[in-house]
């Protein structure tokens, strides 16, 4: 870690290079250990995916800087306890993040002017070849130049890619492009110390991952869930004056200050068993500033997941808290990318749980930040009402969830719907689900959907601190028969030992109206 006393810390937000961060003594999160156990492991190709903005680069930066035999860095770190030779390998270091790739000849340009340094480094001649063929020749030259195995590190490797999704004829230029130089990893193995890679995405069809059979992808691996990211137990060791900062000048306790921090930044989970991990943009963020705010938000718009959402009228309560097994996270098919693994490929989902018997993993969203700013870029998909017309009535519908009364909640919710203009889609189930939930997740309601009861699930159950709302919602049917299934199936069982007050609400939604017809409500113990 940086030089810095208890009464100030300085943080690296934006500083993504090993050797500038350690050498402006800036705050650093030791992941150096995760460096030991790839080299007792004697990893070769490695692969690994987070979501934007989560510490991949500082980590690929670190495991440069540590194979050119920088011991100086890596002083009181975890790494320097090691018995590491120390040798300064010839490394290639490719970051591709910078570019927009908005222009077929981006990556061309970017692979140029790299080339060319490491042409001039290992006296290679430029010629008039291939960028595959370049990047052969310079392997080679590396290796026979400094007498030791090369190590290649490649920054955002599909950044190219991911920027294209939507325009198909910059992607399969782009697909290639990747695809001849990430073969060289294969046909130059002799050469190669180690490799590794790193993205938002695996994508399925690309070369690097077909042609390199004995690539190890540790995206999903307990050992390495924690590689990037900030544990519990990194934030109180290492920000523990950041904290103390901010709850004095908002004069609450370090305790609270802490809450707030996990409700916001943390929730994170990338393996089976791994711990919850907090967004380093966001807390680096937080911890200079000192204010809850939506950084890593501020850093991109989900513009992809929302329009796949949408265009394949994807029910975003049961997306949103899905099961299912590793390989559909896994992969991502260019031509076509599913909802399900784009929105946990690019942080808008998460682990949340793994079942053993029944080898699924539960997704969810990480947490209220996350939640924010996906609910906000879908929201005029499906709510689509006058700006001051809907601050009235949010602020209606959060007064009446916070004071209990479900009645007043209810009306403002069909006075919402009702104001929804004709052409927004609300002629299915499904739509009507969708407006709904956004709805009260922008409100910044504790929403569960689709909760799993020993007798069925539950529509929607909506928490506050001193009340329980329990929804059954039907379409185009009736608000008694959503109140039946909720008492047949005893839906608030497992809520009777909570001290919470618990309403029971019935509600239909009249396709023709475009209203809710007359729900129906009740109060565990008597009629509300």
């Amino acid at each position: 870690m940086g030089t810095f006393n208890d009464d100030f810390q300085a943080y690296p937000v934006g500083q993504q290079d090993f050797k500038m961060l350690r050498e402006q003594g800036l705050v650093y999160v030791d992941k150096t250990m995760y460096i030991d156990k790839i080299l007792r492991h004697r990893m070769q190709y490695l692969f690994l995916a987070r979501p934007r903005r989560f510490g991949k680069s500082l980590f690929l930066s670190t495991l440069r800087y540590f194979f050119e035999g920088r011991r100086d860095l890596f002083s009181g770190l975890y790494i320097d306890s090691t018995n590491w030779e120390w040798l300064e390998y010839p490394v290639l270091y490719l970051d591709l993040n910078p570019d927009r790739y908005g222009d077929p000849n981006d990556l061309e340009k970017r692979l140029d002017n790299v080339f060319r340094m490491w042409e001039d480094k290992y006296d290679v001649p430029t010629r008039d070849e291939s960028y595959s063929l370049r990047l052969q020749n310079i392997i080679k030259a590396a290796h026979k130049k400094t007498g030791l195995h090369v190590v290649i590190l490649v920054d955002e490797y599909d950044k190219p890619l991911v920027t294209n999704l939507k325009n198909k004829e910059s992607l399969e230029l782009y697909r290639e492009h990747l695809a001849s130089i990430y073969s060289n990893f294969k046909s130059s193995s002799e050469h190669i110390r180690f490799v590794m890679l790193t993205g938002v995405s695996r994508f399925s069809k690309l070369s690097v991952f077909s042609d390199i059979n004995n690539i190890n992808d540790i995206s999903f691996d307990d050992e390495f869930a924690d590689i990037c990211g900030i544990t519990e137990t990194e934030l109180h060791h290492y920000f523990k004056p950041g904290i103390n900062r901010y709850a004095s000048e908002e004069g609450i306790s370090p305790e609270q200050a802490c809450r707030q921090l996990k409700t916001n930044y943390d929730g994170y989970r990338f393996s089976r068993k791994g711990s919850e991990i907090y967004n380093p943009w966001s807390v680096l963020n937080f911890m200079q500033k000192a204010r809850i705010e939506d950084y890593w938000n501020a850093t991109g718009k989900p513009t992809i997941v929302v329009k796949a959402l949408h265009d394949k009228e994807v029910n975003l309560e049961e997306i949103l808290n899905t099961e299912c097994r590793q390989n559909m996270l896994q992969g991502l098919d260019l031509s076509n990318a599913a909802p399900l693994p784009l929105l946990y490929q690019t942080g808008y989902l998460t682990i949340k749980d793994y079942d053993k018997e029944t080898q699924l993993y539960r997704l969810g969203v990480p947490n209220q930040e996350v939640a924010r700013g996906l609910f906000n870029e879908l929201a005029p998909y499906y709510i689509s009402v006058k700006q001051e017309d809907t601050q009235t009535i949010v602020g209606n519908i959060v007064t009446s969830l916070l004071k209990g009364n479900p009645h007043k909640m209810m009306e403002n919710i069909d006075i919402f719907l009702a104001g929804i203009p004709y052409e927004m889609k609300m002629d299915n189930e499904n739509n009507f689900h969708n407006a709904l939930f956004i709805l009260l997740s922008l409100i910044g309601a504790q929403v569960e959907t689709e909760v799993h009861t020993s007798d069925g699930r539950i529509d929607l159950v909506v928490k506050t601190t001193k009340f329980i709302y329990i929804i059954e919602l039907k379409f185009n049917k009736d608000s008694d028969t959503a109140m039946s299934q909720i008492e047949e199936k005893e839906y608030d069982l497992a809520y009777r030992l909570d001290p919470r007050r618990i309403f029971l609400i019935g509600a239909n939604f009249n396709k023709s109206l475009r209203r809710i017809d007359h729900p129906v409500i009740k109060e565990i113990g008597k009629e509300a």
